[in-house]
């Protein structure tokens, strides 16, 4: 198989990066988050050039950690609060790849942040937009968000908000996100919710473009252990995935250029600024000997792969069996 990729999830290098202050550099100055933006994407498009120019039989694509971003409310100051979320973390990549453009609502947000979109040059667009031959999806959790005038409509309504982030670097975008009492969350505190990935295949496949689309990333970390008997249950996995599968073959259904599923992960792994405290292998690793144990949902989705059929879930995710 004769694929590459040209970047992974360039939104975090960019915005938890630069933007942030989360991951390596450390920054947190907005205007060198959107340069970073800019510059990984045009990155990306010398790299799908050169690439071609070496390998012609090769198929390019790039992965992007897309979100499915819900408003809280249908009041006018949610709607605007989740445009420009989907504007910062959609179509600020999106747009730019499959429009040659950059979105004009996020121009206008960051045109005061520097270096910002100055970086920009003649021609660059052009760059960033050479035809791909597949597109990459990372997709783990949607999100609910609120403007952050209405925190106090949000609890009033009984969502979970988190401690505000300060001004006005870290929450640029004025936005507050909020957790959904008595949904199930994964290690991560990330929620559960499958139907978010079928509602972004479908925005791609009707906005932006019908190439093969590739989950290259899906998955959930959850609070795994090694039982007295030497197995690992992780029921909640099996489920997740299984909910998630059913959501591709939705999403094919419905006209989808679905070609692919890449689960993460085969193995616990470091994971980011996290480090080894969250599983989201299908395969538990003693980080101590190396020894590895794989887990209820290994055998699970082996059996999903190998047989080429989703059946339903009825009893099998009794934590004993």
């Amino acid at each position: 198989m004769d694929k590459w990729t040209t970047l992974n999830e360039p939104w975090c290098s960019a915005w938890l990066g630069y933007g942030y202050g989360h991951h390596a550099p450390g920054r947190d100055e907005i205007g060198l988050a959107v340069a970073a933006t800019h510059n990984l994407l045009f990155a990306h498009g010398l790299g799908v050039r050169a690439a071609r120019s070496i390998r012609p039989q090769a198929e390019i694509g790039l992965t992007l950690n897309l979100g499915v971003l819900r408003p809280g409310t249908t009041d006018p100051q949610d709607l605007e609060a989740v445009r420009r979320a989907d504007g910062n973390q959609n179509r600020i990549f999106l747009d730019p790849l499959f429009k040659g453009s950059y979105p004009q609502d996020m121009l206008e947000h960051y045109a005061h942040m520097t270096p910002g979109f100055s970086v920009v040059q003649d021609g660059d667009l052009d760059v960033i937009s050479s035809p791909i031959d597949f597109l990459g999806v990372n997709f783990y959790s949607p999100g609910t968000v609120f403007d952050a005038r209405r925190e106090f409509e949000a609890r009033a309504m009984g969502y979970n908000v988190g401690p505000r982030p300060e001004e006005p670097t870290s929450n640029n975008l004025q936005i507050i996100g909020v957790e959904t009492p008595g949904r199930p969350k994964t290690a991560m505190d990330w929620e559960i919710d499958a139907t978010g990935l079928r509602e972004l295949l479908l925005r791609i496949k009707d906005e932006y473009t019908q190439i093969p689309l590739f989950i290259t990333e899906n998955g959930a970390a959850f609070h795994d252990y090694v039982d007295t008997d030497g197995q690992v249950r992780d029921p909640q996995r099996i489920q997740y995935v299984h909910d998630h599968l059913g959501a591709c073959l939705d999403a094919i259904d419905a006209g989808v250029n679905l070609r692919g599923y890449f689960l993460w992960s085969l193995l616990d792994n470091f994971e980011w600024a996290v480090g080894y405290s969250r599983r989201f292998g299908i395969v538990w690793v003693d980080y101590d000997t190396g020894r590895r144990i794989p887990k209820h949902s290994f055998h699970w989705y082996r059996g999903v792969v190998t047989g080429n059929i989703l059946s339903p879930l009825e009893g099998r995710l009794d934590p004993h069996k």
